[in-house]
């Protein structure tokens, strides 16, 4: 569906602007509850994997697959109008899931963290960097949507790959606990199947 027909639909011409201006909106909000977590006081789990080995820096390597991957689901969908607005939806309900999540279980990061420092974020300023948005990985969960939402094959593996690369890099830093990475897969799923529920009329 190109975008001409898109926005010809008036229904569907709303649902995207709606879906926007919620999207803008949950990005406005969204760092400031990071900052209520960010002050709060959590708990330090005891995590038998984190315990095998001793962290990592893979900083560049872990932003250079997330960012990459991001530009090349961009490029494969901006034609695609109708997969983006699906594509906003999932990320919106996504975020949402994850400041519940994160409100209901307070943790510190785990010991032994090297702070995963965004390069883009720091190359245009300064900013705090986040240690307590741990449950669940918001990095392993955006990749796992890149990869269900992806309809060609080749794709796929490449965010399947992308997404258990970002998921072991931190691991290894230590920058998340084992049950940030593994549950991230669980709730990208369960919010790409709400919203594909929603829309299970225009997927047949």
């Amino acid at each position: 569906m190109i975008w001409q027909t898109f926005l010809r639909s008036k229904r569907y011409l709303i649902e995207f602007i709606i879906t926007v201006l919620l999207l803008i909106l949950i990005m406005i909000l969204f760092p400031q509850f990071l900052q209520f977590i960010e002050g709060r006081e959590g708990v330090v789990l005891n995590d038998p994997i984190l315990n095998l080995y001793n962290p990592v820096d893979l900083t560049w390597l872990t932003f250079a697959v997330i960012y990459l991957s991001i530009i090349l689901f961009l490029s494969t969908i901006l034609m695609k109008p109708f997969k983006l607005m699906l594509a906003l939806q999932t990320y919106g309900l996504m975020v949402i899931f994850r400041a519940i999540a994160m409100y209901l279980t307070p943790l510190n990061p785990p010991n032994g963290i090297i702070l995963l420092d965004d390069p883009f974020v720091q190359f245009f300023g300064q900013g705090e960097i986040l240690t307590k948005d741990l449950f669940f990985s918001g990095h392993t969960a955006t990749l796992s949507l890149l990869f269900l939402l992806t309809d060609n094959k080749k794709l796929r593996m490449i965010f399947l790959a992308s997404t258990i690369v970002v998921g072991a890099c931190v691991l290894f830093q230590k920058v998340h606990y084992s049950i940030d990475v593994f549950a991230a897969f669980f709730f990208a799923f369960l919010v790409f199947r709400i919203i594909n529920y929603f829309h299970r009329t225009e997927m047949i």
